[in-house]
């Protein structure tokens, strides 16, 4: 997210502020002034045109930083106007890559894509997504938000019709690499808009309520029938992309933001910095997503990728360290403040991926597909939005802590309720834990936005990129992680389980041999054989034996998450007494 306020326009902000207030119209001046300017200035595509419009607002409704829009008082009728489409731009940026995530299957199959390949496509995502921030900030306050946004959509929309007339590996990369960057860019113009509908005392709200949305889309993928993959396959996939791109790219332009100041941006050093970074981050992506696949100890190139990747990212910040005007701060990243918040958003982000691995994986264990987890899903979405209602009635700043702490609570609540799954686990018995888990997700995202963009507020504009490049890898990389995690940890359990209950299933116990009996005399109608039959029998025993195990194994991945979640409330509760203990010393001194 960036709420931003850069520098001026060529002048001293004291004098452009006096010339501002000396030049002040009316509102109903102002809003005639803005409209008509505004349209001038995207006909005519001059900065200066663009620029010249700032006179028409007053000292207080400039924006943070270059680059965000003016924050002028608007009529009723607009504010919902920007209310409905930063609700429609928050809620389906993510929409489109989750249903290639969620949808896995149904994507490699007709590209013709092993399991490794079809991991490589979130996580190129993931890793667009996380690095695309070093280049969005910065363009926009070079450029302008409609421009850039709609360069992005216009691509992405773009990869998507290419990918209809050829469709392929690479093409799919390309399609998800502009879903990544053009994610990022919705997502903040998302925010934008629904600031713009709040007062100005109340625009951190629309910021909590825009974070909280963009963590819709695994859930609403969910509620994607199974008929529109199953019918057209990768064309009914890919024209809902498209379709969302263009809608999208058509809200912006029928009511557009107010204009933003401008500034010269970009560093010729950016330059460098920006492509070493995003391709360790690639690399680093690929490596965290297709390593539970693969397995980490057996593929050498996740090693050697492993290996360029750390390479590649230590190039980019030997490139930023010393420079005069860096465009990422590591001295500040590396402070006890920035690292605490980091460690935190990303921990809860690990603990997060409880609701789309874990408990999908438990379900799809059981042989269930996405038409029958769509009550599911209706659910968490709802949990979600009450999330968001509860984060922003409770929002202030002082709260920040304590918000991303119930929010913690509450996901160890939700997973600890799952530990006790058996195979016969369905949707049904799953509602209360994973809505629970829903309802943490949206009740965390945007405070914890927020608290870490009031530290950053305190350095300065030039810290934004440094920020928003922190946030974004914690969430988006912490994700993939969590995922690689605890796929990781299940494996790893779900082995130990088998090798365990086998130790205790000798064939000469009675009840086994029962059980192997029984299930080759299922199949006497097609084996005659006897001997076939003992041998189906035992086999299909040693399959329950390994449902069981599974089973087992995200019980304990499960309780690995309570844990991890309980761990991190712990953490910031100790914290917060801290900074307590601290203020009572400072009034007293």
């Amino acid at each position: 997210m960036t709420v931003q306020r850069g520098e001026g326009p060529a002048q001293s902000e004291g004098s452009t502020r006096a010339y501002i207030s000396s030049h002040s119209l009316s509102a109903r001046q102002r809003d005639q002034h803005f409209g008509g300017a505004h349209r001038r200035g995207r006909q005519r595509g001059s900065v200066n045109t663009v620029m010249s419009v700032e006179h028409a607002f007053r000292p207080e409704e400039r924006p943070l930083f270059a680059g965000s829009p003016f924050s002028p008082s608007h009529p009723a009728g607009r504010r919902l106007g920007y209310f409905a489409i930063g609700t429609f731009l928050a809620a389906t940026s993510t929409f489109g890559n989750a249903l290639t995530t969620v949808n896995t299957g149904s994507v490699a199959g007709p590209l013709g894509l092993y399991v490794a390949e079809a991991a490589a496509l979130p996580a190129i995502y993931v890793a667009m997504n996380a690095t695309a921030n070093l280049s969005l900030v910065k363009a926009r306050a070079q450029f302008g938000i409609p421009q850039v946004t709609g360069f992005f959509l216009g691509l992405y929309a773009l990869a998507a019709l290419v990918h209809f007339g050829f469709a392929s590996f690479w093409a799919a990369v390309f399609v998800r690499a502009t879903s990544g960057m053009a994610a990022a860019a919705l997502i903040t113009l998302g925010v934008y808009y629904l600031m713009q509908a709040f007062p100005p005392k109340a625009k951190p709200v629309g910021a909590v309520i825009g974070m909280g949305l963009s963590q819709l889309g695994t859930p609403l993928a969910r509620l994607v029938p199974v008929e529109v993959l199953v019918d057209n396959g990768l064309w009914g996939l890919h024209a809902i992309e498209v379709a969302l791109a263009l809608v999208s790219l058509a809200l912006i332009l029928a009511l557009p933001l107010p204009p933003s100041e401008k500034s010269t941006a970009f560093a010729p050093r950016d330059f460098l910095t920006i492509p070493l970074a995003t391709a360790g981050m690639v690399l680093l992506c690929q490596v965290i997503g297709q390593g539970r696949t693969l397995w980490w100890s057996d593929t050498p190139w996740l090693g050697m990728a492993l290996a360029a990747s750390i390479a590649l990212l230590a190039g980019a910040f030997l490139n930023e360290t010393g420079r005069r005007d860096p465009l990422v701060h590591f001295e500040w990243i590396g402070t006890w403040g920035i690292l605490r918040f980091a460690a935190v958003a990303l921990v809860l982000r690990l603990a997060l991926a409880e609701q789309s691995y874990g408990a999908v994986g438990l379900l799809t264990l059981g042989g269930l597909n996405n038409d029958q987890l769509g009550t599911l899903f209706g659910v968490v979405a709802v949990a979600m939005l009450l999330g968001i209602v509860a984060a922003a009635l409770t929002l202030s700043e002082r709260r920040l802590p304590w918000q991303v702490l119930v929010a913690a609570l509450i996901i160890a609540t939700g997973a600890w309720l799952d530990s006790d799954a058996t195979t016969l686990t369905r949707p049904a018995q799953l509602i209360l834990s994973q809505a629970l888990i829903g309802f943490g997700t949206t009740l965390f995202a945007g405070p914890a936005l927020l608290h870490g963009f009031l530290r950053m507020i305190q350095r300065g504009g030039d810290y934004l990129v440094s920020f928003v490049v922190t946030f974004s890898i914690s969430q988006n990389v912490g994700g993939l992680m969590g995922s690689a995690l605890l796929g990781s940890l299940q494996t790893i359990w779900a082995r130990n389980a088998s090798n365990t209950l086998a130790a205790d299933m000798l064939a000469s116990d009675p009840q086994v041999a029962a059980r192997i009996g029984g299930g080759g005399a299922s199949l006497a109608a097609v084996l005659v054989d006897p001997a076939q039959r003992a041998a189906q029998g035992a086999g299909l025993l040693g399959q329950a034996m390994a449902r069981e195990a599974a089973v087992i194994a995200f019980n304990d991945t499960f309780r690995f998450v309570a844990m991890l979640a309980l761990a991190t409330a712990a953490f910031i509760f100790a914290n917060i007494l801290v900074a307590r203990t601290r203020e009572k010393t400072n009034d007293r001194s």
